[in-house]
């Protein structure tokens, strides 16, 4: 084995499958759209080259593009803050329950392994000014706001809505993760804290939660990623409605080249997007330090 490790020729053999795919796939797409972003295209003729326009036109004269910035970046510290406390909060608490811990966790998580599409759907019913929750608290002599057609303030209401049902959707993804980071912690350092004097929190905050950086690093990348990718849950519940107010850059990128047909326009948020989504692992990765447990 460690002779085939040595043979540079076995590991580009093994390698090649694996690199030829990533560049079919993954890596040519990203530089046809990049190239793409630069000109003016329907599809139906030829690539018109344009320069900076459709960058210059995103920043200086598409107002809806602005709001679909600013509602992605909503999207991406809510859900960091949210599903990162959550998601923590109930993995602690199932990982020290005795009883009932796997029927709780796939309760939980559940929602993860439907269809967010049709979970949209749902929620655009329920949340209906005369239906679904609205009747309820009518029940009890409450009018319910207009969930999905809030247009006043920065962040609208019904930002805030679908912000709590991706929340519920995905935090059993962040719950899952650390769970599995907590039962690979050896139980002897937890022993050997209580041992010591220390408290359950005091353990937690001391022993647990620094062993967790790794998996820390995991959900918080994948996470924010993510959530500045919304597309199916948005498109569902509101098609970045009313008024254009809960656009965000994968809907928006979605309307402008698909259904109005500038694909080089679409391509240029396209671009923003993937700027927007390597500056985020950048960050955490300089946030995130992991290179004592690399070392080990």
């Amino acid at each position: 084995m460690d002779k085939l490790l040595r043979d540079k020729k076995a590991i580009a053999f093994f390698e090649a499958p694996a690199l030829i795919m990533f560049t079919l796939i993954l890596f040519i797409p990203i530089v046809y759209a990049i190239f793409i972003s630069f000109c003016d295209w329907n599809a139906l003729t030829k690539p018109v080259f344009v320069g900076m326009k459709n960058y210059a036109d995103l920043f200086s004269k598409d107002a809806i593009f602005r709001t679909a910035l600013k509602n992605s970046i909503f999207f991406a510290l809510f859900s960091l803050v949210t599903q990162q406390a959550v998601g923590l909060l109930l993995a602690v608490v199932l990982s020290n329950l005795r009883w009932g811990k796997n029927l709780y966790k796939n309760i939980i998580y559940l929602p993860c392994v439907l269809s967010s599409a049709a979970l949209g759907l749902l929620f655009s019913f329920l949340l209906k000014p005369n239906m679904g929750l609205n009747q309820l608290l009518a029940v009890f002599g409450i009018k319910g706001p207009n969930w999905l057609m809030s247009v006043k303030g920065t962040i609208p209401l019904t930002m805030w809505v679908i912000g709590v049902v991706a929340l519920w959707i995905y935090v059993g993804t962040t719950m899952m993760l650390y769970m599995a980071g907590i039962s690979g912690i050896d139980n002897s350092l937890m022993e050997a804290a209580y041992i010591d004097g220390a408290t359950k929190s005091q353990t937690f905050f001391h022993v647990t939660l620094p062993l967790l950086k790794p998996m820390m690093k995991t959900t918080v990348s994948l996470t924010l990623i993510g959530s500045l990718k919304f597309f199916d849950l948005v498109y569902n519940m509101t098609q970045g409605g009313p008024n254009n107010k809960t656009q965000n850059l994968a809907t928006w990128l979605y309307f402008e080249g698909f259904a109005y047909f500038k694909y080089g326009y679409a391509s240029a948020i396209s671009v923003v997007l993937l700027l927007l989504c390597l500056l985020a692992t950048f960050i955490v990765n300089k946030c995130i330090n992991t290179k004592d447990f690399d070392e080990v």
